[in-house]
């Protein structure tokens, strides 16, 4: 298989239904490549870029969104995520700005976040976990129900999405430069325009 095949939306959406089978899993990596992908279209139109070169790089950031929890539910502890998910990227030759972002996304691993691309994924990943359960709470169980400003309030709410690290998503928003109230408003507006494909439409 040559890089280029390998290095691919496609290769990772398969890689990624290797090791995950639960669907709450797998519409979490649909939801945070949602939001990552759209920063990088942003990050894409800031640097100018046209054509191949612009195709290549939102894939880079969708591709690091979709696969960046890939090894959660075989290797879930603290010892092993991501650190084997990163070995099997290394052995495939997955390109290292990749990898390098998915080490990143957890705190623990010591990895800085030093791209636009690992503060991107950051930003997202609890984000984009508490969007979900925002719209699943909804009558509608639909992310169209779901507004920044109640975003914003359920994140006051302890009870909620217990799971769910708020000082992650504050951290992550500040990192990427980006006011929290215009990052969650953002990844809502992603989330929306992808809702049938996570289940949220």
């Amino acid at each position: 298989m040559t890089t280029e095949s390998l290095y691919s939306r496609e290769r990772a959406w398969i890689l990624l239904l290797e090791h995950t089978q639960s669907a709450s899993l797998i519409k979490h990596a649909l939801a945070v490549e949602t939001c990552v992908r759209a920063y990088g279209e942003r990050e894409a139109d800031t640097l100018g870029l046209k054509d191949g070169p612009r195709d290549a790089f939102i894939e880079k950031y969708a591709i690091t969104g979709l696969l960046h929890d890939f090894d959660y539910e075989k290797w879930p502890s603290r010892e092993e995520h991501p650190f084997v998910g990163n070995r099997i990227l290394t052995e495939q030759g997955w390109p290292e700005e990749i990898r390098t972002a998915i080490m990143g996304h957890a705190e623990y691993s010591g990895i800085p976040r030093e791209t636009h691309l690992a503060k991107a994924l950051f930003a997202c990943d609890e984000l984009a976990g508490f969007l979900t359960a925002c719209a699943l709470v909804k009558p509608s169980k639909s992310i169209h129900d779901v507004e920044a400003a109640g975003v914003r309030k359920k994140m006051k709410d302890k009870a909620f999405a217990k799971g769910v690290n708020r000082d992650d998503i504050c951290r992550g928003a500040e990192e990427l430069g980006v006011p929290l109230d215009v990052h969650i408003a953002f990844c809502i507006a992603a989330m929306q325009r992808n809702a049938g494909a996570l289940g949220l439409g």
